[in-house]
């Protein structure tokens, strides 16, 4: 468990050291003390950057929280412009599959374990500007901006594949997780509309359910003339 903690803090967007925003003020303040008003300031700003930082990661998995996933759903689509083509973007929802039955047979402290594993898988291989947000419970968030649907249909299934064949039975024995997927491209959800995250967002749900009720570890996308699942087998 120590080991897990320690590459925690290693790994991109972990928990940083509990101590490091105290630190950051307590140098501020020395040096106010001493005139040097202009590091003084440098260091209080790291202070801000560090606390809005850390509240808007998920404090069980280090992964965005849904705060952080609202800002980017509501907020401005960066880089859209209506003179030009607006960037392309695609969101997955990813359900952790039976994931109940995993906390009643292995205890809720597996169940924590398995979360941060599955975030962490989930945030490999995104591509630039991409990132992972906890959406809620078991559910996470994808948002893979820059890339055309068949980009985003392997990066989701890449994922679903890294789940699947994870040796989870070294972390209790018996113990299999998969994971299905809803994925939206934006290009295929509303190709003559204003970009909307948020109704992107409840594409991907549909399609999630729709992964769930083919039989679960399958992610299911549009393409343009109808519903596709991913159904290989591991």
């Amino acid at each position: 468990m120590v080991a897990e903690d320690e590459g925690a803090l290693r790994r991109p967007g972990g928990p940083r050291p509990p101590d490091l925003l105290r630190l950051h003020e307590a140098v501020a303040s020395l040096l106010a003390t001493q005139g040097d008003w202009r590091r003084a300031y440098q260091h209080l700003r790291s202070a801000l950057d560090i606390a809005r930082d850390g509240s808007l990661r998920d404090a069980l998995t280090s992964s965005y929280n849904r705060r952080y996933l609202d800002e980017r759903l509501y907020g401005p689509v960066t880089g859209w412009h209506p003179a030009r083509p607006r960037p392309p973007l695609a969101i997955a929802l990813i359900d952790l599959d039976r994931f109940k039955r995993v906390n009643d047979t292995y205890g809720h402290l597996v169940g924590d374990r398995v979360l941060r594993r599955v975030a962490d898988l989930l945030q490999e291989e995104l591509p630039e500007d991409g990132f992972c947000a906890r959406y809620g419970g078991e559910e996470f968030v994808l948002w893979l901006p820059g890339v055309d649907v068949g980009a985003a249909v392997r990066i989701v299934d890449a994922a679903r594949v890294r789940v699947a064949r994870h040796p989870w039975s070294e972390l209790q024995p018996g113990l299999r997780v998969t994971i299905s997927a809803g994925l939206a491209h934006d290009c295929v959800t509303e190709p003559d509309a204003e970009p909307s995250p948020e109704r992107q967002l409840r594409c991907a749900d549909t399609l999630l359910y729709a992964a769930k009720r083919a039989g679960r570890n399958k992610v299911a996308y549009h393409d343009a003339q109808t519903t596709r699942l991913i159904t290989h087998s591991e």
